[in-house]
């Protein structure tokens, strides 16, 4: 988006056209390249509007609410349909959750951005595909293989829904890393009306039983069942409309919690030396501390979106730094515990698919610390930070795809 500000900083209408289709990237882009327009007058009137719009809350468009409304409307009849054909929840939800939730949002994004059919081509035939293997899949809740695509398969949904994101461009680092710092944002905005939903709900609960009403299976059986996916819909709307709303939220949780989790990693790794927890044969204790690598992986791609902007401070990044070498070291850890399982007692669907995910991770951490080293010793650009987020997304979409597609067939539906 950076590029395409410069080159139509003089075209009033298109530069307006491109600022509706994504307020919050357009803003965040255009205030990193300022220093070097900002002699253009041009300039000079777009940022004082940026600047003049930032105390105000936006609420979009009427056809904006109509959109949204109608795909949150087709969201809760996917949610009642297993009611409707007498379909089971255990079979019906775990397959097609992702598909009830993801489609909506790529629609809105498609919607925004006035995507063609010959955009959207790829991502809509490979959405098709996925919900027609993953329903045609033998029932077998023991199944292994079942339950691998059940959680890869979102993942390659996710990565669809950021080609759509991205303008069928994914292929540009800006926009990648726009689509990265979008979920800060829409983490916070679902929290806030997740919240408010909640205490909507105790309250509506508790009116009711003071007349001697019971709406509580009603109630969560069709309201909030149908409403709840619909959430991050609402909240991609009121996000895109409002950048600047809980943009300045994400850079502080990124700030506070990376030290923290840098602290509590450090300490743990020194408790599991001193325990002498053995993570070779203690199987649960190998699948948790595969979780714990997940959610600071999550938080590490997450803080360092936030902190290759020029505001980061340099205790900021050198916390990064310190945080994905704990991270390459709990990261070789499960690593070698999963490849002695492997020699020791045979390759599994799970063994094989969690030894592909760690070796994708421990490569994207080590590709993104040596830039991060880079960064602080002044041999790369914040470009070079972004690129190293960005670049193994394509990797991890390949490997839930063979996941979720090659190991039914490869093990037999085991």
């Amino acid at each position: 988006m950076k590029n395409q500000i410069k080159e139509y900083i003089h075209e009033a209408a298109t530069l307006e056209q491109l600022y509706r289709t994504n307020p919050s990237a357009f803003k965040r882009a255009f205030y990193e390249i300022y220093p070097e327009i900002q002699s253009e007058l041009s300039a000079q009137i777009w940022s004082e509007r940026l600047r003049n719009r930032s105390e105000e809350i936006t609420w979009g468009m009427a056809k904006d609410w109509i959109f949204v409304g109608v795909v949150a409307l087709c969201i809760a009849f996917f949610m009642q349909l297993p009611d409707l054909l007498s379909i089971s929840h255990d079979f019906y939800f775990p397959r097609n959750m992702a598909f009830i939730v993801m489609p909506g949002l790529a629609a809105f994004f498609a919607f925004k951005q006035r995507l063609t059919w010959k955009d959207l081509g790829v991502p809509f035939v490979l959405m098709v595909i996925s919900v027609l293997f993953i329903n045609y899949l033998p029932q077998n809740t023991a199944s292994d293989t079942l339950i691998l695509s059940c959680i890869h398969l979102p993942i390659l949904i996710w990565m669809l829904v950021g080609y759509v994101y991205c303008g069928a461009q994914l292929s540009q680092i800006d926009k990648r890393i726009d689509f990265l710092r979008f979920h800060g944002d829409l983490l916070v905005m679902c929290a806030v009306i997740m919240l408010a939903g909640g205490l909507f709900t105790a309250l509506t609960i508790n009116l009711f039983n003071l007349i001697g009403i019971k709406i509580e299976d009603f109630y969560f059986r069709y309201l909030v069942l149908s409403a709840l996916p619909a959430v991050p819909l609402l909240a991609t709307l009121l996000v895109q409309q409002n950048p600047t709303l809980v943009s300045k939220i994400s850079p502080v949780i990124a700030r506070i919690f990376t030290p923290l989790v840098t602290l509590m990693l450090l300490i743990f790794l020194v408790a599991f030396i001193y325990t002498g927890k053995d993570p070779y044969n203690d199987r649960e204790f190998l699948l948790i501390f595969n979780g714990i690598l997940i959610g600071v992986m999550a938080l590490l791609l997450f803080s360092v979106s936030e902190s290759t902007k020029d505001a980061a401070s340099q205790f900021q990044r050198i916390s990064l730094v310190v945080l994905a070498f704990l991270a390459i070291i709990n990261n070789g850890v499960a690593l070698s515990a999963i490849a002695f399982r492997l020699m020791e007692m045979g390759i599994t669907p799970n063994r094989l698919a969690v030894l592909g995910s760690n070796v994708l991770v421990l490569l994207n951490l080590i590709f993104v610390t040596r830039q991060l080293l880079g960064l602080l010793n002044g041999q790369k650009t914040l470009a070079d930070v972004e690129d190293s987020m960005t670049r193994f997304l394509p990797y991890y979409a390949l490997w839930a795809a063979i996941v979720s597609f090659a190991f039914p067939i490869v093990f037999s539906f085991q």
